[in-house]
């Protein structure tokens, strides 16, 4: 969904000091996938998949919010938390990492 059109972006003051203007730029608010289907691709395929549905309706970017389970202190990170997608997740589709909003939660970005 194109980001100008997202208030939980737009409000979020953290996100803000990251983006910048971008009636382009798509977001990927979260992903939701059942615990047995986990591990096997199926986020990956649904990230593919929004970023070609972004591009086909006109998105110059898709960006993102998900989690550096690299920088976090758990030793375990339960699903739920992960709801956004984890970095890793970005950077194998092409994602890069523009700016921080808390150390463990990198703001991603494709440019199409």
């Amino acid at each position: 969904m194109p980001r100008h059109q997202l208030p939980g972006v737009l409000a979020n003051r953290a996100l803000r000091r990251v983006l910048t203007d971008d009636d382009g730029a798509w977001w990927v608010t979260c992903f939701a996938v059942q615990q047995r289907f986990r591990s096997i691709g199926v986020a990956r395929a649904l990230l593919d998949a929004a970023v070609a549905h972004s591009e086909q309706h006109g998105a110059t970017a898709v960006e993102g919010h998900p989690v550096d389970t690299d920088a976090l202190k758990a030793e375990r990170t339960s699903g739920s938390a992960l709801f956004t997608g984890t970095m890793r997740l970005f950077v194998a589709a092409g994602f890069s990492e523009i700016g921080r909003t808390y150390p463990s939660r990198p703001v991603m970005r494709l440019n199409l």
